[in-house]
Formats: C-alpha cells, structure tokens, sequence
C-alpha cells in the first residue's frame, strides 16, 4: 500500500485514502452531557493507528469511544493510544410475553395510573425528563446512563411523547419509559423515576406495560443497555427473564 493520506473532509470527519481510495473514515460526535465521542471504521488494520493520530492531534480532552468487550484488537489499538477502560455497559435481551416475564396481569401501586404512548402531555413529561436528568447529574452522573437524547435550541431537551409511556401518581407525573419499536424488536431506551417516589414498584410497572404493549404489537424481544454499577436498573431487568446478550466498553483518554 502507497502513503496514506489523511484529510479532515468536514468539521467532525475524516477520511484516509490510499491509492485513490479510501481506505479508513472517522468521526466525532458531541453527545447530550456534553462529552465528545470518536470511531474509526478502517479496511486495513495497519491504517488505524494513522488515521486515529491525526485525529487527536486537533481534538480536545477528554475523548471517549465505545468498543464491544469480546472486540481484543480494537481495544488494544485504542489503549495503545493512551485509551483506558471508563466503565462497562451490558446489553441485555427482554422477552415481552407475560410467560417469560412473569409479570402477568398488570398490577399498579396505590394510586398510579400509567399513560400509554402518545397520551403524555408534553410539557409535564419534558419537566420530569429534566427533573430526573438533574437528579441523576446530581448522583451517578447521567453519563452513566445509556439513552441518548438530542438537545434542542438552546440547551432545551424536547422529547417526542408517541414514545414515552408515562407513570403518573396523584396527578403528577412521576416515571417514565421510552421505547424505540422496530420491526422485529425493539429499544427500550430508558426507565427512570423521580427519586421521592422510587422503590414502590413504579419503575417494574412501567417495564412491564411496555413490554406488554409491545408483545400485543407482534414484538416478541426487546433490548436495553444497563450500566454495570446500576444494580437497581440491573436487578429490574433480571427480574423479568432478561438475559446478557454482550457488553461494551466505553474508553476514555484523558
């Protein structure tokens, strides 16, 4: 292979090109809290090493990446450029019919009524996302967590109410659950309850509405991803027949 070339096509990406062709892209990407992620997809291992030098030469620290665990080459290439292990996520695979869960009939704690999808009013629920969202960065931190929520103008966090069924106790909305339906399966992209109103059942109520409505649509599996330090989230999940599928590591260099 002739000189590799690398050439930082647009503000967040970057392509290597060998012989008239490309042979390695990367790019970076801002999440919501914030951090700034990078990936590197190449054709040939000896190029990687190249492409990902030039990138962090212009970007700032600290930088992440995902990896999946059984990945050894790809984590070795990116602890040989000063990447260490952040913390480990796993991916967990939901059955969605009441045999497998358990869960059965749908019994809700004291006083809580759940709106299905669609039925939230979108001012309440965008309060809750930022009042639990302020309560997580005020604990665990919410880069713990795994969903991923684009912000809008000005700092705002507008969410889409067709995908949240939403858990509301003596009138005020008090938990949440997301969920991206596909075809065959589908995301549950998080769970979360306002701290003053956690440990009475609310957060496996809302799993299990979700996973019923889903399984009534035809969906016979659902997955999530679980920080491994959350043994709440953790042990919620288990409790319902999920099983670990893989798991990821999120890298950081600092």
């Amino acid at each position: 292979m002739n000189t590799v070339r690398i050439t930082r096509v647009a503000e967040a990406q970057w392509e290597a090109v060998a012989d008239d062709r490309i042979v390695g892209q990367g790019d970076v990407s801002h999440r919501p809290d914030g951090r700034l992620f990078i990936s590197i997809d190449v054709w040939q291992d000896a190029v990687f090493d190249q492409l990902a030098t030039a990138m962090l030469t212009g970007l700032p620290e600290p930088l992440y990446t995902l990896v999946g665990e059984a990945d050894h080459d790809l984590k070795s290439s990116w602890e040989r450029l000063g990447f260490t292990v952040g913390r480990r996520e796993w991916e967990y695979v939901l059955p969605t019919g009441s045999r497998e869960t358990g869960l059965g009939e749908l019994h809700l704690p004291a006083g809580v009524t759940i709106l299905p999808a669609g039925e939230a009013d979108e001012s309440l629920l965008r309060t809750l996302d930022r009042t639990i969202r302020e309560e997580v960065e005020a604990t665990v931190g919410w880069r713990t967590m795994p969903a991923e929520v684009l912000p809008g103008p000005a700092g705002s966090t507008p969410v889409d109410p067709s995908k949240y069924a939403t858990a509301v106790r003596n009138g005020e909305y008090v938990g949440l659950v997301r969920v991206a339906p596909v075809r065959s399966r589908a995301r549950i992209g998080l769970i979360a309850i306002r701290a003053d109103q956690r440990r009475r059942g609310i957060g496996r109520a809302l799993l299990a509405h979700a996973l019923g409505a889903l399984h009534r649509n035809g969906i016979d599996s659902a997955w999530a991803e679980v920080d491994e330090s959350n043994a709440a989230a953790i042990t919620l999940v288990e409790g319902v027949g999920a099983r670990r599928s893989s798991s990821y590591l999120e890298l950081v260099r600092r």
